[in-house]
C-alpha cells in the first residue's frame, strides 16, 4: 500500500504537474503568459525536460538548461540560461542584457509574443547546449 502512496505522491510532485499548479494558481494574464510559453518552448523542442527549481520557478531543459520562467506581479520573465551566446535578429532580449552568460524576455500584460522569433531563439538555445556537449564529448581529457 505504502508503494502506491508513494507513487501517487511522486505523480502529483512531477514537474509537469507542478507547473500546471501554477499556471492555474496564477489565474491571471501571467498564468495565460507563462502557460503560452510553455507551449511554445514544446513546440520548439518536443525533446524538453521540465524541471522545477529554486522554489517552484519552471525550468526547461535540454543537455542543460534552456530557459526558466519566472513571474512576478507585473512581468512574466524567460531567462535563457545562455542568451548572451545566442544570436537575437528580432531583439527579443529586453532584460538582464548585463550579464556576461544570461539573457532575459521580460513579458508584461497585453505584451504580443512574436512566437516565431521565440521559436527560433528556443532552438537555438538547444542546439547551443548540444553543440556544447558534443565539444566537451570530442576535446575529452587530454594531457597537454
Amino acid at each position: 500500500m505504502a508503494k502506491n502512496t508513494d507513487s501517487k505522491e511522486a505523480e502529483e510532485n512531477a514537474p509537469s504537474v507542478l507547473i500546471d499548479r501554477k499556471i492555474a494558481e496564477l489565474g491571471d494574464w501571467r498564468g495565460e503568459t507563462l502557460a503560452r510559453i510553455r507551449a511554445l518552448i514544446r513546440k520548439a523542442d518536443p525533446e524538453v525536460t521540465e524541471e522545477v527549481k529554486w522554489r517552484g520557478v519552471p525550468v526547461w531543459e535540454h543537455v542543460g538548461i534552456i530557459c526558466t520562467g519566472e513571474t512576478y506581479k507585473t512581468a512574466v520573465k524567460t531567462t535563457f540560461a545562455k542568451g548572451a551566446s545566442l544570436e537575437d535578429p528580432a531583439g527579443l532580449f529586453n532584460s538582464s542584457l548585463e550579464g556576461n552568460t544570461r539573457r532575459a524576455i521580460d513579458f508584461h500584460e497585453g505584451d504580443e509574443i512574436d512566437e516565431e522569433a521565440l521559436v527560433a531563439l528556443i532552438r537555438a538555445a538547444v542546439a547551443l547546449n548540444v553543440a556544447g556537449k558534443a565539444g566537451k564529448k570530442r576535446t575529452g581529457n587530454k594531457a597537454g
